[in-house]
């Protein structure tokens, strides 16, 4: 990362999500896995002629969405990281195609947080840091809801304590 002052260089971050966050991604899996399931199984159990042709699908949706939210999430979660220092705030994801996402504190514009319905059961948040940047916000999701706070006010001293970047 180039700064006006030269040169950052950032080693690969090292904060983990909170391991409740594998919970919250099963279950969102299941849920979404569950809709058509149970769509699919009660037009099967109302029409007679085409039973088969609907539940046949609605077992397999099952059994891969079960799969999925069995095995996935343990894997994201080995592979997601999030670091903060005085010059940047970054996350990698990604599984087999990894992003690295850098935001530096000189072009943070808003920190937010957010706890949906799911994050709240599992007293999880999300931190979104907002730039300029075209391609959209860093979002550093799974976190403890009171390390999340924790962050959004240390990230808003931060930036505030920072000098904004002219170019």
């Amino acid at each position: 990362m180039t700064t006006g002052e030269g040169t950052v260089r950032l080693r690969p971050p090292n904060n983990t999500l909170d391991p409740r966050a594998v919970g919250w991604w099963r279950a969102q899996w299941l849920l979404l896995t569950a809709a058509p399931v149970v769509v699919l199984a009660v037009l099967g159990a109302l029409i007679e002629p085409a039973r088969f042709w609907l539940l046949l699908p609605a077992a397999v949706l099952a059994v891969l969405g079960t799969g999925c939210a069995v095995l996935l999430p343990a894997w994201w979660f080995r592979t997601h990281r999030w670091e903060v220092t005085d010059e940047a705030v970054y996350v990698r994801t990604g599984v087999l195609r990894q992003e690295w996402r850098i935001a530096p504190m000189s072009r943070i514009q808003t920190v937010d947080t957010v706890r949906g319905p799911l994050e709240q059961l599992y007293r999880l948040a999300t931190v979104t840091v907002t730039t300029a940047s075209a391609k959209g916000a860093v979002r550093i999701e799974g976190l403890d809801h009171e390390t999340a706070a924790g962050l959004a006010e240390r990230l808003t001293r931060i930036t505030q304590d920072t000098p904004g970047d002219a170019t």
